[in-house]
């Protein structure tokens, strides 16, 4: 690796040696200056000073006394004449270090040179090894010092699992014995010294309550495990597809912590190979973590076997219709659960339970009626229930009575459609085009072309009538059983004209909603849409919780959006792609990156490929980024969009800058402002702007740097860019650090930390607390700089940002010498931190010569430029420490 960048080394070495070849210290310059006339001057004067005293007739030791007196102040004037002329001359030459072809440049065009053509092919080259065999089985206990990034996200996503669950609200009686039968199972699992998970297969008729009863288990056993996730499987649903293996196994691993760099990059090989690469990473994650996991509506017991995770002790609930023939070697403990009909006890307390008010005198003979009727269904009895109090039981079995010899669901079903007012029904109806995603009012809204208040009546009448389920908040989902029944009433209904003006209209008011959030984040970028209706929201903060409830909606609309405006189309799309960045929700990014190719149209493939390229640089993948920036470029230059080329170019010129060649990102981002001349992109200028002004500090252009950083601050407060404000105070931070104003960088920093925080941006956030403990180390304040550097390195943890927990890590040490002095120890803290930074670190060659300037040198900064449109990863600039400067 050395050997690819010995001639900079060489050109390095060789500016040391010219430079030291003319530098005298103090001494040799005052042997050279002093030791001759001008001493001898001074001694020659103290004799006469003597020898005139002498003979003025003054006793000798007067005399004497003068002479010697005379002699000193001679000497003294003769060492501030050398003085006077040796510190100039020693500040001169500690300025010519950083000039263009001094030594310190040199040295960064080493480090970039070693980093770009040695470090990063042979990282590359072992991730293509270790892709290539597979992964390996953990020989030993893990070591203290590996990268804990993805550990801590995977923590972070397994704590807050149990979240996403469906909340267990409703109806829910006499399934007790059920549920003491699965903790018991659990508990004997639990007891044994085995490592096997538990199989609990659910089987009942559509309606039966078993994935309700799934979830309730899953609620309840929670202290028994470190997470929990829902898949639904589709394996019997209406008109739909079953979920294949290979997608099942990428929402099992988002939601369960995997890396995320694995959910992004979809491989293109075989189907059966990629089940089979994913397959062995979900089992390899899950080892010894035991979770809980619901395969809700299974039909194919060789997809079940894949998915239980065999070396845990895991809890694994398949909901299925009828019993499942699982392969007799699965490494499970398989138990079968028949869910049945309710007796006649269960069916009455779900019958009072549902009721609207009470029903007057216990009736009997109704309520047996009503349960023969509903066929001991606990959706049915639901449904009908819910009816009770405006009607007595013995109408309600009249009533159903009246429907004659049909399915118990599909009698409850039509009962209560009829009984709803016609904007109710005709809102049933047009659920069934939103899918199986959970949704809320402004889904309702559009696809009734009304406002949410009106669609927020409606669909609290459809949940008090049973017939849509509320999830979690002010969100609803539609039972298979009920999407089905909706799905016929539609068809039957409604025109297909009318069909697909409210599967635009959910498309369009979806695209304007998301695109105001992120006009909200972003101000007026050209990847906003022209339109900018009022979106309702009283703050930024409400704006981002909607969109982080609707993402998943958004994700499954789209699904089914043939016949729709694709101009809605797109700006949803590219909407929710920048949704997902600013979240880091790469698995959502990779799905809608399959979709968009899909799709395959063209400006809706690019939108998303460029985001998808930035995506892989957040992940430390500067290689893939460069790459996938690169044909971007290409191809919106070959279809003549400016601002798309002008976006790439500026995505382009930022990986460029992270991998240390300065002079080809300030080319590229030279190219993109040239593209963004028109008025209407000021706001992109702005972050082309701020982003070259992070590669014109690193070449050493501050006056340059400062005047591209206060212009685009300009711009992006005009154009509304929240972020943009963020990130353009945080790169004057930086600046302001390298130009030694610690006041003035905390004040910035201070800004960039709440306009990150007010648009919910984690990684800007960690970065700027990285920062200022950085200037409070700077300012002399130790202990205020260690809390710092550990709370941002949590947040870097917690954010799965390896390049800025590894930046962080590095100045721990470093405090810890200037507060010790002890060399060694620091050497050996830093050869600690190296691994935390996984592709991105900072060498630990580079971090000793922080410690002893003779070794080597610091590592190339390589600015953190920031936002949406530009990742939030990167190096920072390091300022020289105190202990720096005083060993120099």
């Amino acid at each position: 690796m050395a050997q690819s960048a010995a001639e900079e080394y060489e050109a390095y070495t060789r500016a040391l040696d010219e430079a030291q070849a003319g530098q005298l210290t103090f001494g040799q310059r005052y042997a050279k200056e002093a030791s001759g006339t001008p001493l001898l001057v001074a001694a020659v004067a103290a004799v006469a000073a003597a020898v005139a005293d002498l003979a003025l007739g003054t006793d000798t030791g007067t005399a004497l006394g003068a002479g010697v007196v005379v002699g000193v102040v001679g000497a003294a004037a003769t060492v501030v004449k050398v003085a006077g002329s040796h510190l100039p001359a020693a500040h001169h030459r500690a300025g010519a270090l950083g000039q263009p072809g001094g030594p310190e440049q040199l040295r960064l065009q080493w480090l970039t040179a070693l980093e770009v053509r040695g470090i990063r092919p042979f990282l590359d080259q072992q991730r293509v090894l270790n892709a290539s065999t597979g992964p390996k089985k953990a020989g030993g206990p893990r070591l203290r010092g590996a990268d804990k990034s993805a550990a801590a996200r995977g923590r972070s996503v397994l704590e807050q699992s149990f979240g996403q669950l469906p909340e267990p609200v409703g109806e829910f009686a006499d399934r007790r014995v059920e549920m003491g039968r699965i903790r018991q199972w659990v508990q004997a699992s639990r007891a044994t010294t085995e490592t096997r998970p538990t199989v609990v297969v659910l089987h009942g008729p559509p309606g039966s309550g078993r994935t309700a009863l799934a979830v309730r288990a899953a609620h309840d056993l929670k202290d028994y495990f470190r997470g929990a996730c829902v898949v639904d499987l589709r394996g019997d649903s209406h008109g739909e597809s079953p979920l294949s293996t290979r997608d099942a196994l990428l929402h099992l691993l988002n939601r369960l912590g995997a890396p995320r760099e694995q959910l992004l990059f979809r491989e293109r090989s075989s189907p059966d190979q990629q089940v089979k690469r994913l397959s062995e990473l979900y089992h390899q994650h899950l080892t010894g973590l035991p979770v809980t996991i619901v395969l809700d509506d299974a039909s194919d017991p060789e997809q079940v076997r894949v998915l239980v995770p065999e070396r845990s002790d895991s809890l694994v609930l398949v909901t299925a219709r009828g019993p499942l023939d699982l392969p007799g070697d699965l490494a499970a403990q398989v138990h079968e659960l028949p869910v049945d009909a309710l007796d006649a006890a269960g069916a009455e307390e779900l019958l009072d339970a549902a009721a609207q008010s009470a029903t007057g005198p216990y009736d009997a003979q109704s309520a047996d009626l009503i349960r023969e009727l509903c066929g001991g269904l606990p959706l049915a009895l639901r449904i009908a229930g819910s009816s009770l109090g405006p009607r007595s039981p013995r109408q309600l079995a009249t009533d159903l009575s009246a429907y004659g010899p049909v399915e118990p669901i599909e009698r409850v079903l039509w009962l209560r459609y009829t009984d709803q007012s016609e904007p109710a029904r005709r809102l049933l109806r047009r659920l069934a085009l939103a899918g199986r995603a959970s949704l809320g009012a402004a889904a309702a809204a559009a696809l009734l072309a009304t406002d949410e208040t009106e669609a927020t009546r409606h669909l609290v009448a459809l949940a008090r009538a049973g017939l849509i389920d509320n999830v979690r908040g002010s969100r609803y989902r539609v039972h298979d059983v009920v999407r089905a029944f909706a799905q016929a009433r539609l068809l039957d209904e409604e025109e297909p004209a009318e069909r697909t003006a409210a599967q635009e209209r959910l498309i369009v008011n979806y695209a304007d909603l998301a695109d105001s959030v992120l006009r909200l984040v972003d101000g007026n970028m050209s990847t906003r849409s022209d339109r900018f209706s009022p979106h309702g929201f009283t703050s930024l903060d409400e704006a981002l919780r909607w969109l982080d409830d609707e993402s998943s909606f958004i994700t499954a609309a789209l699904r089914h959006a043939e016949g729709v405006n694709q101009g809605a189309v797109l700006n949803l799309l590219g909407a929710l792609c920048d949704y997902c960045l600013l979240r880091g929700d790469l698995y959502r990014l990779g799905e809608i990156s399959e979709l968009a190719q899909a799709v395959d149209q063209g400006l809706l493939v690019r939108s998303v490929q460029w985001r998808t390229g930035i995506a892989a640089r957040q992940l430390g993948e500067l290689d893939k980024a460069r790459t996938t920036l690169t044909s971007v470029v290409d191809l919106y230059m070959d279809a003549h969009h400016d601002a798309g080329a002008a976006r790439a170019l500026c995505s382009l010129g930022i990986t460029l800058h992270h991998q240390g060649n300065l002079a080809e990102a300030a080319a590229r981002l030279q190219e993109a402002l040239a593209l963004q001349s028109p008025p209407e992109l000021a706001t992109d200028r702005a972050w082309t702007m701020h982003a070259l002004a992070a590669v014109e500090r690193d070449r050493g252009r501050v006056a340059d740097s400062l005047d591209l950083l206060t212009r685009s601050l300009v711009l992006h407060r005009a154009g509304e860019s929240v972020h943009g404000e963020a990130w353009a105070h945080f790169q004057l931070g930086q600046l302001s650090l390298r130009m030694g104003d610690i006041s003035r960088a905390e004040s910035e920093l201070r800004t960039a930390l709440d306009l990150y925080g007010r648009t919910r941006d984690a990684r800007g956030e960690a970065w700027a607390l990285t920062q200022l403990a950085r200037a409070r180390l700077v300012a002399g304040d130790p202990s205020a700089a260690v809390d710092g550097l550990r709370q941002a390195a949590s947040r870097h943890r917690d954010n799965e940002d390896a390049r800025g927990e590894a930046w962080t890590v590095y100045y721990l040490p470093v405090q810890a010498l200037e507060e010790t002095g002890n060399l060694d120890h620091g050497g050996r803290a830093l050869a600690r931190r190296r691994r935390r930074g996984g592709r991105a670190r900072p060498s630990v060659a580079a971090g000793q010569s922080r410690l002893n300037p003779r070794k080597s040198a610091p590592p190339v900064s390589s600015g953190a430029n920031g936002g949406f449109y530009s990742d939030r990863i990167g190096g920072l600039f390091i300022p020289r420490s105190r202990f720096t400067r005083r060993r120099s």
